[in-house]
């Protein structure tokens, strides 16, 4: 009678235990990123619009999810916050921190591609500054660790350098050939760009209309011809807002390699190239 006793005892305290723990809060799946990978069905492989609805939008990360995967970025720094957007909310960078993505599903498998966003920066918050806007990075390349990148510098209210490079092939707007758009006045732009594989040619959008661009800036080469089809194949992790170590990926250690420390809204990355008809629509539909 007794050995009967303690076993009801023992089931009786397990069932305790094991209750008890089921009242212990745990983070839900969707606050981490997951590594299955992601196979889009449109063209849009890659967006984050910063606005996410969900009702755990309220943590950051998952108000800055790809709205593609549903995945959210890695966690944030605490000093990267959002505020009013061109279309709900954007992100709102700070020095020294940028937002990082556990990929951009498989665009790693583009070979021609568009990259398209918002963006909103005051000349005082430039001035002085190389920033970088987004970087896709891929350590097979020795100095830049990135496949693609995006950087501004020598803002003014009316002009800007921007450079971009495509697998260590620097495409600029640079010396007398800088942008001369108002990229830094404080109001929110529209910029997009493409490559045209067939073409090996790049071409640049500033708020829906195209950009006459130098050779320097759109001529994409491998050993001095034109380049085709691209290769991503060895990208990985996808940064927003910074440069790789801004966002905790493996960089190069020059200082002089800023974050950007303004506003950027609607991220979107396709593996074709748009039309110019669909980058205006984009920008009339603030999208």
């Amino acid at each position: 009678m007794k050995n009967i006793i303690k076993s009801f005892l023992l089931i009786g305290g397990g069932i305790m235990i094991l209750t008890s723990c089921q009242k212990f809060e745990r983070p839900g799946l969707g606050e981490y990123p997951s590594d299955k990978p992601v196979t889009p069905s449109t063209p849009l492989r890659f967006y984050v619009p910063f606005d996410s609805t969900k009702l755990e939008a309220k943590q950051i990360n998952i108000r800055f999810g790809d709205e593609i995967s549903g995945r959210p970025s890695f966690f944030v720094d605490k000093a990267i916050s959002y505020d009013q957007g061109v279309s709900g909310t954007a992100y709102k960078g700070a020095d020294g921190v940028a937002v990082r993505y556990l990929d951009a599903n498989d665009m790693k498998s583009a070979t021609s591609f568009t990259v398209a966003f918002w963006m909103k920066q005051s000349v005082a918050e430039a001035a002085g500054r190389t920033q970088f806007v987004f970087s896709f990075v891929d350590e097979t390349y020795s100095w830049a660790k990135s496949a693609m990148f995006m950087m501004v510098e020598h803002a003014t209210a009316t002009d800007a350098t921007v450079k971009v490079t495509i697998m260590d092939q620097w495409l600029e707007f640079a010396g007398d050939n800088k942008l001369k758009k108002p990229m830094f006045d404080g109001n929110w732009h529209h910029w997009a760009m493409t490559y045209d594989q067939a073409t090996s040619k790049l071409s640049y959008y500033f708020d829906g209309v195209n950009v006459s661009a130098p050779a320097a800036a759109t001529d994409v080469k491998k050993s001095g011809a034109p380049r085709g089809a691209l290769d991503f194949s060895k990208a990985s992790s996808l940064v927003i807002g910074g440069y790789n170590r801004q966002g905790g990926a493996p960089a190069a250690s020059d200082d002089w390699m800023k974050s950007f420390a303004g506003s950027i809204d609607q991220f979107r990355m396709y593996n074709k190239v748009l039309t110019i008809a669909e980058i205006k629509e984009l920008f009339e539909g603030k999208k």
